[in-house]
């Protein structure tokens, strides 16, 4: 039996997110890649409620427009201090660009 790509990110997914639970204090950033757009979201787990998502294309350049427009709604909502959930993806690339702007903005990671 062959362990798919797919197969191996849910697992990472399941063991990272038992550790991490956003709290209306310290609310959890999520992040997720499709074929062709990039998501993120801010939810709160107790509440169980998303605070806010939003969507970019897939390329480089567009993730850090949104990654600054993602701050300043943050900071609207006086949210400076998050939890971040990768998702089971590695971080590397698109990953590690958003998380970094995030960090460049003033954002607690």
């Amino acid at each position: 039996m062959k362990i798919t790509k797919q197969a191996k990110r849910e697992k990472r997914k399941l063991h990272i997110k038992k550790r991490l639970i956003g709290t209306s204090v310290r609310p959890r950033i999520f992040v997720f890649k499709s074929n062709q757009f990039f998501y993120s979201g801010i939810a709160d787990d107790e509440k169980s409620v998303v605070l806010m998502s939003k969507m970019a294309k897939k390329r480089k350049e567009d993730i850090l427009k949104m990654a600054k427009v993602f701050v300043t709604e943050m900071k609207k909502k006086k949210i400076d201090n998050v939890v971040f959930d990768r998702s089971g993806y590695r971080y590397h690339g698109l990953i590690a660009a958003f998380a970094d702007e995030l960090r460049k903005n003033d954002i607690k990671i």
